[in-house]
């Protein structure tokens, strides 16, 4: 596919999503590496930008440069900003400790810094905040509270790929260092690929996955 053809693809997917307003978005794509330029009026149309141009065929790269221009009615004191965060996380199921969350606001940019037991409590803060007007950027820097037990967590990641009906877990190596960890092997498809990933990060513990799966060419 062409960059051009590429370039008009991910226009026309923009324009197709109705969660944004893509009238002020610009597009350029050079060897499928794509660049997102312009601006938005919600931190929640940015990232849906983004995630929306990855899901184009063709895109290799993404380099996202859409700044974040409130409306007037839309801005908020960073302290307003910083007490709806913590509401937020107070309410949230998937936090079970929000008192271990830190979270500092500037000019509308949130950051959040502390530990949390699970990879997906990390994504559930970042996740829960999102859509609440006057955010212009989050900074996750959460991290997962390490567990030592290699073996636990090697046995709990084999497991949960034997247990998935598309995976063939006798394909995938899992390799533990610490609370690392590296998968190895083949896949037979892209989809099994990100399934076997999202196997090892729901265990406990997990602060890091390399994978060096490989998808078959059958």
């Amino acid at each position: 596919m062409s960059d051009i053809s590429l370039r008009q693809d991910i226009l026309d997917e923009l324009e197709y999503e109705p969660s944004i307003d893509a009238a002020n978005i610009g597009v350029t794509v050079d060897n499928g590496i794509v660049t997102l330029t312009g601006h938005v009026h919600s931190f929640a149309e940015k990232h849906a930008a983004e995630h929306v141009a990855q899901r184009v065929k063709g895109v290799r790269a993404i380099a996202e440069e859409i700044a974040v221009r409130l409306p007037a009615h839309k801005k908020a004191a960073d302290d307003e900003i910083a007490s709806r965060v913590l509401k937020i996380l107070d309410w949230g199921a998937a936090i079970s400790e929000p008192n271990d969350i830190q979270i500092k606001v500037e000019q509308g940019f949130v950051t959040l810094v502390g530990t949390v037991d699970w990879y997906f409590q990390r994504s559930a803060a970042e996740h829960s905040i999102r859509q609440l007007s006057g955010i212009t950027g989050i900074d996750n820097q959460l991290r997962i509270r390490p567990r030592m037990d290699v073996v636990d967590i090697r046995h709990g990641i084999k497991e949960a790929l034997r247990r998935n009906a598309e995976i063939e877990a006798e394909d995938i190596e899992v390799e533990v260092s610490g609370s690392h960890v590296t998968l190895r092997g083949k896949v037979q498809s892209p989809r099994e690929r990100i399934t076997a990933e999202q196997a090892a990060w729901s265990a406990k513990g997990v602060s890091g996955v390399t994978d060096y799966l490989t998808v078959s060419d059958k």
